[in-house]
């Protein structure tokens, strides 16, 4: 149950980037908040942060039994608590960011996202 509300909200996620990566003019939400419109390259980053949610949901999903791609359960178990620090660090980042919509609207998300991939790591 966990790991699939973590997967909706990476989902969403995963939306948002894209519409950053196409040119939706909600760059102040993200990377800073230094560009309305994204610049090419955190336009890539963009991309790159979706290819990053859908392989952080698989390992969620992995480590709650409801999906078996990896062979190793040792993998799996790592990789859940790397995917919380992972979360950590994006409190703390998004936490010191210096756009205030970033700062209120990504931070609590992140929050979320930790306390449900801590839940998840916790099996």
């Amino acid at each position: 149950m966990f790991a699939v509300a973590a997967c909706v909200v990476l989902g969403l996620l995963a939306v948002f980037q894209l519409a950053l990566a196409a040119g939706a003019p909600l760059g102040r939400f993200a990377w800073g908040g230094q560009s309305r419109v994204l610049p090419t390259r955190l336009r890539i980053g963009s991309v790159v942060s979706i290819v990053i949610y859908a392989f952080i949901a698989v390992v969620l999903l992995e480590r709650a039994s409801l999906l078996h791609l990896f062979g190793t359960a040792g993998f799996v178990q790592v990789a859940a608590w790397v995917v919380f620090a992972y979360f950590v660090l994006g409190i703390l980042m998004n936490a010191i960011s210096r756009s205030r919509p970033e700062r209120f609207t990504m931070t609590p998300v992140t929050v979320v996202l930790a306390a449900l991939s801590l839940l998840v790591a916790l099996g």
